[in-house]
C-alpha cells in the first residue's frame, strides 16, 4: 500500500469512566460522517446487544469504519473502537488500545476525574498511545469546565487550552475534535509489500459462517482466497471473504496495512481463534508473532450448573461459543454431589458473571444454576507442597493444611470529602488497610486501601455507591496473596453437606455468616412430611441451626369420639412412618436458595 493511502488512515479508541458518555460521543461521529442515515440513528447506536441498551453500559467493545471529509478537503479513512467505561471490563479496552495509534480520552465536565478514567490512561500510555483529552457534557448546569480542565491538564502534563469542550449529546464541539484526530492520532507504520502480519483482538462466533475474526493488519495484505496460517495453533485455512465494519460487516477484496477489518475461513472449530495471535500467509509467511496480549486473569470463580440435566452439553457449547466472543472466560469441567455435572467458571468480576449469566439464557436459551462466588486462593499443604485452589470442595483437610493465603486487591477509591468517614468505616468492616490518602483538590480524596479480593467480589460496589450517595468511584487490580485465619464453612441439610453452599471465609465473620444463609435456606427450602435440620459447621462443630418443620398431617380426623387408645395408636403409627421417610428422604432444594446464598445482605 502507498504511503500517501496510509498517511490517511487514523485508528482510534475512546476511553472513559463508565458514564461518561462515550458511546454517545460515537453517535455524533457516525451522523457527521454520514456512516449511519438520520432515519435509521438511535442512542448507543453501536451497542448491539440488548443488555448494552437496557443497562446503559458498553459491554464489548465495537468496531466502525468512518470516512470523513476533512476542512481542507481530504477524505480520511478512521477506524474507530468504542470501548467499555466498567472495571470488570478493562480487559476489552486494553484489547482495543493495541490496535489503535490513538485514544480520546472522555472526561465528563461535572463528575471529573474518576478511578476507571485513572486506569485507562495509564493504560493507553503504556500502549504509547497519542491522548486527545475532551471533556464532554459542557451543557449540563452542574457541569465545572474550568475546575475539571485544570484537573485533567495537571494529571496528563499538558497545556490547559489543548482540552477540547463538547456536548456528544447537542453535537457542540464535535467537529473540532473529529480535526484534531486528523493532527494528534499518528497515521499507522505499516509495509505494504512485506509479509502479511495481522493482529486478532477480538472474535465473534455466526451460526453460518463459524468463527469471525476481527483483525488490524500491521504489514503486508490479507485478501480473499488466500491461504493463511494461525500462529498459537499453526491452523490453516483458506479466506473466504474479508471485509470492514460500518454498521454490519461489509465485505472488500482486501485489507491492507494499517486498516481494520474481519476475517472469515469457515473456521468450525471455536478453539482455533484465540484473542492476541497472529495471522499469516502459510507460504512464506512472517517469521515471529506480533507481541500480543497480556493473558488475562480471572478474579472470580463459581459452578455454572444446567437446571436440566438434558441440557449439560448445550451448556459446554453455549460456554465454548461465549468464550470466542469473549476470551476473558475461562472454564473447565466440575461435579456437584447437590447439582450433578456442570462447569467451574472464572470471571473478571461480579458484574461480568451476571453478565455471562444473563446471555447464557437470552442468546443461547439455556437456563443455569450457579453457586456462591469465590477466589483462587493459595493454600499451603504440611508436607511443603502448594495449591491453588477456586472451589471449596478441593481444599484438602484442616489435618493436610498448614495455612491458607488469600488474594489482596490493591483498590483505588475517588470521593469527595464528605464521604471519606463512612467510605473508611465501610473499608475497615471489609478487613482493609489503608496504604494512603491523597487529596487530589480541595474536595475531592483518592484513597488507597489494600482489601481482601473475596470480601471486594460479593457487595462492596453496591455499598460503596450507597455510603457515598452514588458519588464515589472505584477501581481495583490483583496486589499478591496474605496469609490470614481462613476456614472451610459447610451446609448440611439433613446432615448431608450440600458443597454448592459451601464457602472459605474469615474465621470471625464464619458465626454470622452461618446464621444468615441457615435463617435465609429455612425460608426457601419447601416444608416435607419429616423436620429438615438446615445447619452450619466448621470441620464437625456445628456454629448454626434452622429447622424446617414438618407437616402436620391429622391422621385422627376419622376418629369421632371412641377410646384414646385408638388415637395413640394411630399418632403413633405416623411416627414410625416419619422416621422411615427421613431416613430415606431427599430434601429436594430449589433454584431460588442457590441464588438467595448468591445476595448477601
Amino acid at each position: 500500500m502507498a504511503d500517501a493511502a496510509l498517511s490517511l488512515i487514523r485508528n482510534f479508541c475512546i476511553i472513559a469512566h463508565i458514564d461518561h458518555g462515550k458511546s454517545t460521543l460515537a453517535d455524533r461521529f457516525l451522523e457527521l460522517t454520514g456512516t449511519v442515515n438520520k432515519e435509521k440513528m438511535q442512542d448507543q447506536v453501536l451497542d448491539d446487544m440488548d443488555l448494552e441498551r437496557e443497562r446503559g453500559i458498553t459491554i464489548k467493545s465495537h468496531p466502525v469504519r468512518m470516512s470523513y471529509k476533512a476542512k481542507d478537503g481530504v477524505a480520511y479513512q478512521f477506524n474507530l473502537i468504542d470501548t467499555p467505561g466498567h472495571v470488570d471490563f478493562s480487559y476489552e479496552v486494553s484489547r482495543s488500545l493495541a490496535a489503535c495509534e490513538g485514544a480520546i480520552l472522555v472526561v465528563d465536565a461535572a463528575q471529573g476525574i474518576e478511578a476507571q478514567t485513572l486506569t485507562n490512561i495509564y493504560l493507553a500510555l503504556d500502549n504509547d498511545l497519542s491522548i486527545i483529552a475532551v471533556m464532554n457534557k459542557v451543557d449540563l448546569p452542574s457541569a465545572r469546565p474550568d475546575e475539571i480542565r485544570k484537573q485533567v491538564s495537571e494529571l496528563l502534563g499538558v497545556d490547559p487550552d489543548t482540552i477540547l469542550s463538547c456536548s456528544a449529546k447537542t453535537g457542540a464541539g464535535v467537529p473540532e475534535l473529529l480535526e484534531r484526530v486528523i493532527t494528534d492520532v499518528p497515521p499507522p507504520k505499516g509495509v505494504g509489500a512485506d509479509s502479511l502480519k495481522a493482529l486478532i483482538f477480538d472474535s465473534k462466533f455466526d451460526s453460518f459462517r463459524g468463527a469471525v475474526a476481527y483483525v488490524r493488519v500491521v504489514d503486508g495484505m490479507l485478501n480473499k482466497g488466500q491461504s493463511i496460517r494461525f500462529f498459537e495453533t499453526g491452523r490453516e485455512y483458506d479466506v473466504d471473504e474479508v471485509g470492514f465494519f460500518r454498521m454490519g460487516r461489509v465485505p472488500s477484496k482486501t485489507l491492507n496495512a494499517g486498516e481494520v477489518g474481519y476475517v472469515i475461513a469457515n473456521i468450525k472449530t471455536v478453539s482455533d481463534i484465540s484473542i492476541g495471535d497472529t495471522i499469516t500467509t502459510r507460504l512464506n509467511g512472517a517469521a515471529e508473532a506480533i507481541p500480543g496480549y497480556k493473558e488475562v486473569k480471572p478474579m472470580v470463580f463459581s459452578g455454572i450448573y444446567p437446571v436440566d440435566k438434558a441440557d449439560y452439553e448445550d451448556l459446554r457449547s453455549a460456554l465454548e461459543k461465549l468464550q470466542l466472543n469473549d476470551s476473558s472466560i475461562s472454564y473447565e469441567p466440575e461435579t456437584s454431589t447437590a447439582l450433578g455435572f456442570g462447569f467451574r467458571a472464572g470471571f473478571l468480576g461480579l458484574l461480568h458473571m451476571e453478565i455471562i449469566q444473563e446471555r447464557l439464557l437470552r442468546e443461547f436459551n439455556v437456563n443455569i444454576i450457579t453457586t456462591v462466588p469465590n477466589v483462587e486462593y493459595e493454600v499451603h499443604l504440611k508436607n511443603g507442597e502448594t495449591l491453588y485452589i477456586d472451589s471449596p470442595a478441593a481444599l484438602p483437610s484442616a489435618q493436610e493444611t498448614e495455612h491458607i493465603c488469600e488474594p489482596i486487591s490493591r483498590v483505588q477509591l475517588i470521593t469527595p470529602t464528605d464521604y471519606v468517614g463512612t467510605i473508611m468505616k465501610l473499608c475497615d468492616e471489609k478487613r482493609g488497610k489503608l496504604i494512603n490518602m491523597e487529596y487530589l483538590e480541595t474536595t475531592r480524596v483518592c484513597l488507597n486501601y489494600h482489601l481482601p479480593l473475596a470480601e471486594l467480589i460479593i457487595d462492596f460496589f453496591d455499598r460503596l455507591k450507597s455510603c457515598s450517595k452514588g458519588y464515589a468511584s472505584m477501581d481495583y487490580e490483583f496486589h499478591g496473596y496474605e496469609r490470614d485465619d481462613l476456614i472451610k464453612l459447610d451446609i448440611l441439610i439433613n446432615g448431608s453437606p450440600v458443597d454448592a453452599f459451601s464457602t472459605i471465609i474469615h474465621k470471625e465473620s464464619s458465626y454470622s455468616y452461618g446464621q444468615m444463609i441457615t435463617a435465609k435456606l429455612k425460608d426457601l427450602i419447601p416444608r416435607q412430611q419429616y423436620e429438615v435440620a438446615i445447619q452450619a459447621a466448621i470441620g464437625n462443630k456445628v456454629i448454626a441451626r434452622t429447622t424446617v418443620k414438618a407437616f402436620r398431617k391429622d391422621v385422627t380426623a376419622k376418629c369421632y369420639g371412641g377410646d384414646i387408645t385408638r388415637k395413640r395408636k394411630l399418632l403413633e403409627k405416623q411416627k414410625e412412618g416419619k422416621k422411615r421417610m427421613k431416613q430415606v428422604g431427599n430434601v429436594e432444594i430449589p433454584q431460588e436458595a442457590f441464588l438467595a446464598v448468591l445476595s448477601r445482605e
